[in-house]
């Protein structure tokens, strides 16, 4: 049975933190980021220039997400019944949301026997055939007992989603992890869903475009013997792009992540690195390993093809893991900030 579901609990009790963003591979003073659809960024041109967007408000964030719906920014994240933040100003300045899943699921658990019911991990969401869909995981650090959810609404903007149950599992006898899904469309408007975190890596699998739920083989994309998790894919002039976080996270300033990336013209792969160097083979060519402030830069979402958010630690205030968004520009089929 389905189950509608009100975003009307508790604020994100994160302070308020005021800063402008940055990233790695230096940084300029950015203009305003667009504002509206999709559209108005993406592409941006592969002569732009570095612009890492001047972030106010809530910044407090771990595995964003961000979506655009009716000019409004959106952002979700990891956190208790997934947290959210709303933007009314093109992304700059960012405000609290309450929690999507205040109370959990009671299914959670059937799955994962030893979550705590509420915390939720790297959501994932999108726009497809009229509706919004968002993925979500469900898991104990360091475990691949784990679940991948669905939830769906007509307007993020109502609060309102529909419990559409679980879509992918991995119990200790499989050799992945169900976590950090990624909703991907192909060029012929076809769903996928990339998941995976350590263990073998990141996988990928078709989805019925009328459940939004697995259908056929799962296809193995990436590993790498250092930890590999959070893949994002876009599709952009004849090639799939696949970003993946290597390293480890949530150790603060201790945290190793950094973001690699390669193309292939198939979706199911392979994919290769700017060398040529295959992603399965612990391939991939580095977009961002932060700098002197941001540490750990990772668990990355990319809207459209032309803005890049994730979070990073911030080695200036505590190691507290905040929001960042640049400007994806591309040279020459690859991209850079």
């Amino acid at each position: 049975m389905k189950l509608i579901l009100g975003s009307i609990m508790l604020a994100l009790s994160a302070s308020a933190l005021s800063f402008t963003g940055g990233g790695g591979g230096g940084s300029t003073t950015p203009p305003p980021p667009p504002t509206g659809s999709a559209s108005d960024i993406d592409p941006y041109p592969s002569s732009g220039t570095t612009r890492h967007w001047p972030l106010s408000g809530n910044l407090g964030s771990h595995d964003p997400t961000l979506i655009e719906e009716n000019g409004i920014w959106w952002q979700f994240q990891t956190g208790r019944g997934i947290y959210g933040k709303v933007s009314y100003n093109g992304g700059t300045n960012w405000e609290p949301l309450a929690s999507v899943l205040p109370r959990g699921l009671s299914w959670w658990s059937y799955y994962v026997p030893g979550h705590d019911g509420i915390d939720v991990w790297a959501p994932d969401v999108r726009k497809f055939n009229g509706k919004t869909y968002m993925y979500y995981s469900i898991s104990t650090f360091g475990s691949n007992r784990s679940v991948i959810g669905l939830l769906s609404t007509n307007s993020i903007g109502t609060g309102n989603w529909t419990d559409e149950g679980m879509v992918v599992r991995t119990t200790s006898s499989d050799n992945h992890n169900a976590i950090d899904p990624d909703l991907v469309v192909d060029a012929n408007g076809n769903p996928w869903l990339a998941y995976g975190s350590f263990w073998s890596g990141i996988k990928l699998v078709a989805l019925n475009s009328s459940t939004m739920k697995p259908t056929g083989s799962t296809y193995s994309l990436a590993y790498n013997s250092q930890g590999i998790e959070a893949p994002s894919i876009i599709y952009r002039d004849g090639y799939y792009y696949l970003f993946v976080s290597v390293g480890k996270c949530c150790q603060g300033t201790n945290s190793t992540y950094t973001i690699r990336y390669g193309r292939s013209r198939n979706v199911t792969g392979p994919y290769l690195d700017k060398n040529g160097n295959n992603m399965l083979n612990g391939g991939g060519s580095l977009l961002d390993a932060g700098n002197a402030q941001w540490v750990g830069p990772g668990g990355q979402d990319v809207y459209g093809s032309g803005a890049l958010v994730r979070h990073a630690y911030d080695a200036y205030d505590n190691g507290n893991a905040k929001l960042l968004i640049s400007n994806l520009n591309w040279s020459n089929g690859w991209p850079r900030y």
